[in-house]
């Protein structure tokens, strides 16, 4: 299969400063895909070459074997910046069968679709409502549903999340998992366990440069596991180190155990929960992997 994107080489330069340096990466239909990186890494320079807004200084980028901003990519990518809003004045449906008339929809068909995107995001009872009288993460859903409008391929969200409490951010990331079944989605944040939760591929961007990241466990000859303690039990990594199959054990963080091992026949998991439990250790979570902060930051000890 064919990658939707596909980038080699781009850079972009402001003067003497690279917001991306060299950057070549290949995104294939499916599971949403992570975009990371501090504040300054260059991220949202590369979400605006992807849009068409910037082109790069070198490099080559095909989005679904067209070039970004081209005519032939009209409604077929889609972007929500993290500062986008409605109209407080006018009703959802009123202001998303606008968006879709700019899209090139006729009267008719842009109310169809504005009821349509607004039913995957699950606000078909809210059509009438003005966006003032929402609530935060309802409006965030309605962003989304203009995002989705004319049925795009590719969606870039820009901290889709931020600023939603707890609840409204997981609606927001359930939504998000379950709308991929009809477009892939780049997403950038700073919330890396709510990337975790929903996405197997992970760009990391630091200072222009990338490196590629994946959040699942592949088949392979070395495996890990993560293992959170809630306490700082003694002697543990000594102790791990003895169980079979177990070939490498390090404290990535406080409390926190990268295990190394060997695949058997027999489950290590199961093993490495029946020997916490024999030796009074609590533990808050098993991961299997490594976890995307570790991955991103990682420091043996």
């Amino acid at each position: 299969m064919k990658p939707l994107i596909t980038a080699s080489g781009l850079t972009k330069s402001y003067g003497a400063k690279r917001a991306l340096d060299n950057v070549s990466f290949e995104i294939n239909a499916g599971a949403p895909v992570a975009l990371v990186g501090p504040n300054g890494a260059g991220k949202t320079t590369l979400f605006s070459v992807l849009c068409g807004y910037i082109a790069p200084t070198k490099g080559q980028i095909e989005i679904l074997g067209q070039s970004p901003g081209s005519a032939q990519l009209f409604n077929k990518v889609s972007a929500l910046p993290q500062d986008a809003q409605l109209d407080p004045r006018f009703n959802i449906d009123q202001q998303l069968a606008f968006y879709a008339k700019l899209q090139g929809m006729s009267s008719k068909r842009s109310q169809t679709e504005a009821l349509r995107v607004l039913e995957l995001v699950g606000l078909s009872d809210v059509a009438k409502h003005r966006a003032g009288d929402l609530s935060h993460g309802m409006r965030k859903r309605v962003t989304i549903a203009q995002a989705l409008i004319g049925a795009p391929q590719i969606v870039l969200l820009d901290e889709a999340t931020a600023g939603l409490d707890p609840i409204h951010a997981r609606e927001v990331r359930e939504l998000v998992s379950q709308l991929s079944e009809h477009a892939t989605f780049i997403l950038s944040s700073h919330d890396l366990s709510e990337l975790e939760r929903l996405c197997s591929q992970v760009l990391y961007l630091d200072n222009g440069v990338l490196s590629e990241h994946q959040t699942k466990q592949h088949s392979a000859a070395t495996r890990y596991y993560t293992l959170m303690l809630t306490e700082n039990y003694q002697h543990v990594a000594e102790q791990l180190q003895s169980l079979s199959a177990v070939t490498r054990v390090y404290m990535s963080q406080h409390k926190e155990y990268v295990i190394e091992y060997q695949p058997t026949d027999e489950p290590l998991d199961i093993a490495l929960l029946n020997f916490c439990h024999q030796q009074n250790w609590q533990y808050r979570q098993l991961v299997n992997g490594h976890t995307l902060e570790n991955q991103l930051f990682k420091q043996e000890t």
